[in-house]
């Protein structure tokens, strides 16, 4: 009797398992839906490598991953294949991060540098509906960062247009991280696009050189957006030349800020960022134009390919549009997902599948692997991942079946139910990834879509062309009055459904398993086609709950210690400083989900401030903590000082404090922020301190601590913490 060794005894007994076997008949019937997981795992690797903080912890998932690969060899069926080739993604996800982090590496300003600086602008940008112009510098003095950004309050200022060279003193800064453990990351961002040095004047932009004439493809399409944007701007004023230059070109900066804000909270962000519908429009509009002109002959729609003619033309027609517009990852992805199937339609197959959709991401995910924790990337993959999904469906199937309408009224109910479901697909898949980025989200989406898209497709965009098109002869006048009306309703639409009782939910930050699970659960649901696929609702359904039932942290500290905020329990957010900016407030007021941050911690009850310092008693979780926070740079005499430290619980300062100040449980002075970061805390009877540097870990991007330069002058007599 022969007896089997090695991997083939392995292999034998791992075939021989009934589990295995079940797994295998599994795989087996969905075969066809295998070749999705790709994406899944490439950026499942690059999110481990983004998402664990330490080097060590890296190297444990890629040696995970590779056993994983090397298990996959010693055994058999599609199982095995799975794994082998789901292990060898993940390294190469995680090997395209760590390849990307390090050819984006650039230096980055160490200390605060205030002087004459000299340079070529890059690109220029307004923001903040208007009120802000920044733009991007690549230095001369090789003794400062390569390429630094300058953000000036106000217009843009003339002449400072990329290719133009201008001087300037100003004040340059590192990259700023997180003002929340897990909130945005301006440092990252910065590291991947190579910006070293964040700024603002401090006096006037001079324009030492004029931008020579565009040179280039990349220069000629700059200027071409630029007058684009002019003349829009210019024959269509406010909120409404502003949205339609946004379709255009991609350029959102200038539409006012409320406006923005509605849109979001009616669910018709989707329409400013330039994505699948608007590419969808221009390819649709061109192919139907191509096709219906060329058979307009019958000897050319009988002799030439006329639907691969129309095909060619519309891509074409997708490339510009998509190079026009700057080429930012949702027009990427819908460019590269248009072009898939525009193919289909040339060579007769169907082309709009799930596979069309895991192609774009794992190119991209090739390419720009940081562009997985952008929004921008989840929120149209997801949106487009859900409603495909919808449709190769048995009931999307019978949604889309024109087979089973009678008559027109049949037709018409079949066409708005599939709008319909098709809006609740996609506000459902992008409701988790806006929670998680922006802690809010719209609820009533679909109603002001039904609106909304239709009039966008039909009226808008059509009228956008017609306006260009006048403009070159002279004769827009008449086009660009219809463009702003149709414009107007757009914007009132908006307005009233961001208006309506409890269209925005709001939730404080997600904890990351949580997004997790919510993710995992709807791509499960999403790629396989049986009865297992409901298995995905479990994690769904996990993340869902840990969502909601987060609580959000008590305290916030900033990483400099200047500003901190308390969440009164009733939902109120009170600020150390009255003049904390409006990026500190949003951010904190969106990670807490606070009502309002315009309350000020003096005023709360039993608060005692003085010019100095203020002492606040915090309540959470029926326990009382006590906060002392120094509010000026000067020094406080010992015999004050000591006491009001050794009876608070917590002190936080911009200053070095001296060991003699020794709280009963946490110091967060600008020494120990320095190493930390930004702070969020939960306190109660289980307290826990979360910060920027345990979340970046040893990521190239941390920021870097600002030195600590005491003052010389000291308050010789101090107003008591008494004192209000």
């Amino acid at each position: 009797m022969r007896v089997s060794t090695g991997f083939g005894a392995l292999q034998t007994r791992w075939a021989q398992a009934a589990p295995a076997a079940a797994i295998e008949a599994w795989l087996g019937s969905e075969r066809h839906q295998l070749p999705l997981l790709a994406p899944v795992a490439l950026g499942a690797g690059v999110a481990l490598w983004f998402g664990l903080p330490w080097h060590d912890q890296r190297v444990a998932a890629a040696v995970v991953a590779g056993a994983a690969a090397v298990a996959g060899l010693a055994l058999r069926g599609l199982s095995a294949r799975l794994l082998l080739w789901g292990g060898v993604l993940v390294l190469l996800g995680l090997a395209l991060a760590e390849w990307r982090s390090a050819s984006v590496a650039a230096p980055v300003l160490t200390d605060r540098f205030t002087g004459e600086i000299a340079g070529v602008v890059e690109e220029t940008q307004v923001t903040r509906g208007g009120e802000r112009f920044r733009f991007r510098l690549t230095l001369d003095d090789p003794a400062l960062p390569r390429h630094v950004r300058i953000s000036a309050k106000g217009e843009p200022v003339p002449g400072v247009v990329p290719g133009a060279r201008v001087t300037l003193k100003a004040a340059l800064m590192p990259p700023a991280g997180p003002s929340v453990p897990g909130g945005y990351d301006f440092a990252r961002r910065a590291w991947f696009s190579e910006t070293g040095a964040t700024g603002y004047p401090l006096g006037p932009v001079t324009v030492t050189a004029r931008a020579p004439p565009p040179a280039g493809l990349l220069g000629w399409l700059a200027a071409t957006r630029a007058a684009i944007n002019a003349r829009l701007y210019a024959l269509v004023p406010g909120a409404a030349g502003a949205i339609g230059a946004a379709f255009v070109t991609g350029e959102q900066g200038p539409i006012p800020v409320p406006v923005a804000q509605d849109m979001r909270d009616a669910g018709l962000a989707h329409l400013l960022s330039i994505s699948g519908l608007h590419i969808a429009i221009v390819v649709g509009g061109t192919l139907w134009f191509v096709r219906r002109t060329l058979t307009l002959s019958p000897w050319i729609a009988l002799r030439w390919p006329v639907k691969g003619i129309a095909a060619a033309v519309a891509a074409l027609a997708g490339v510009a549009y998509t190079l026009l517009a700057g080429g930012e990852v949702p027009t990427v992805r819908s460019c590269i997902a248009t072009l898939i199937v525009l193919v289909g339609i040339a060579i007769g197959r169907e082309a709009l599948t799930l596979r069309m959709v895991a192609a774009g991401a794992f190119l991209i995910l090739c390419v720009r692997p940081e562009a997985l924790l952008g929004p921008s990337f989840q929120l149209s993959f997801a949106a487009v991942t859900g409603i495909v999904a919808l449709y190769q469906s048995r009931f999307g199937r019978w949604l889309s079946d024109p087979a089973r309408s009678q008559g027109w009224g049949a037709r018409l109910a079949r066409h708005l139910l599939a709008l319909v479901v098709t809006g609740l697909v996609a506000e459902a898949m992008l409701a988790a990834t806006a929670l998680y980025h922006f802690n809010r989200a719209g609820l009533f989406g679909v109603v002001a879509n039904l609106v909304a898209i239709p009039l966008t497709s039909f009226v808008v965009m059509p009228l956008l062309l017609l306006t260009l098109l006048a403009d070159a002869v002279g004769v827009a006048a008449p086009a660009a009055w219809l463009l702003g009306q149709s414009l107007d309703v757009l914007v009132d639409v908006a307005r009233v459904v961001a208006g309506w009782p409890g269209a925005v939910i709001r939730l404080p930050m997600m904890p990351d398993l949580a997004y997790a699970g919510i993710v995992a659960g709807g791509l499960w649901l999403c790629i396989w086609q049986g009865r297992l696929r409901f298995v995905g609702t479990l994690p769904l359904a996990a993340g869902l709950v840990a969502a909601v039932l987060a609580r959000p942290p008590d305290l916030l500290v900033s990483g400099d210690g200047r500003h901190a905020a308390y969440l009164v329990p009733d939902g109120r957010l009170a600020l150390l400083r009255d003049r904390a900016g409006d990026y500190i407030r949003d951010m904190w007021g969106d990670a807490t989900a606070a009502t309002t941050a315009d309350v000020a911690l003096a005023d709360l009850p039993g608060a005692r401030c003085s010019i100095d310092a203020c002492v606040a008693d915090l309540a959470a979780e029926g326990r009382r903590w006590r906060l002392l926070a120094t509010i000026s740079r000067d020094r406080v005499p010992r015999e004050r000082f000591a006491p009001a430290c050794a009876a608070a619980d917590i002190v936080v300062s911009a200053r070095r404090l001296p060991a003699w100040c020794a709280p009963r449980w946490l110091k967060l002075d600008r020494a120990t922020l320095n190493t930390t970061g930004a702070v969020a805390i939960w306190l109660g009877s289980e307290p826990e301190v979360r910060t920027v540097a345990a979340r970046i870990g040893d990521h190239p991007w941390l920021p870097v601590p600002a030195p600590y330069r005491a003052r010389a002058s000291v308050a010789e007599t101090a107003p008591s913490y008494g004192d209000r």
